[in-house]
């Protein structure tokens, strides 16, 4: 089943690893783990707006350099690792952006199973235009957040609802340094 994920990045960051040692995260790899067969992903389009580093004047390096980790195309024995995009946008329209690929990639058949990773019910309405336009989709939710529940709104329209929680993101970080780069973890993470 062909997978596509469409990722809020600020809702990943604040609803699951802000505060944690994970934010080195390997998307790839948690989306596999809880994805299992039949899915094959093949697409991860990763949704979000540069930080301003007003509090913290390293704060856009540490972001810059999970983007390029994340974008880079990695050679690893299971296969290739990659984020297909990373469309930075402002905050308040990155859950438009995600939106519009969501409902434009249904109509392209660029996938079989789309999967939102989010809690932000702004994008429900998207939701409920695939489900409703593209009936042979499956559509998934995967809800970032360690404890709490999903949006009551995504969930109805969601074929299949997981959580990203801390067991999952432990188990998938990139390693300390990105091998064949000179890309590296940032202090403190």
């Amino acid at each position: 089943m062909r997978t596509s994920l469409y990722v809020d990045g600020f809702n990943l960051y604040y609803g699951a690893v802000k505060g944690t040692p994970h934010k080195w995260l390997d998307l790839k790899a948690a989306f596999t783990a809880i994805l299992p067969d039949p899915h094959r992903i093949i697409a991860i389009k990763y949704f979000t707006a540069g930080v301003s580093g007003k509090l913290d004047p390293r704060q856009p390096i540490r972001q810059q350099t999970y983007w390029r980790a994340v974008s880079l195309p990695l050679v690893e024995p299971v296969g290739v690792r990659r984020v297909e995009k990373v469309l930075k946008t402002e905050e308040k329209g990155s859950d438009v952006s995600l939106a519009v690929h969501l409902l434009n990639d249904a109509w392209l058949d660029a996938y079989d199973c789309p999967v939102v990773v989010s809690n932000d019910s702004d994008l429900a309405e998207a939701m409920h235009l695939v489900r409703t336009h593209h009936p042979g989709k499956r559509l998934g939710l995967i809800f970032p957040r360690e404890s709490g529940h999903p949006s009551r709104e995504l969930v109805k329209h969601a074929h299949f609802v997981k959580h990203l929680g801390s067991t999952v993101l432990a188990a998938s970080q990139m390693p300390s340094a990105i091998p064949g780069t000179t890309i590296r973890k940032p202090a403190g993470w």
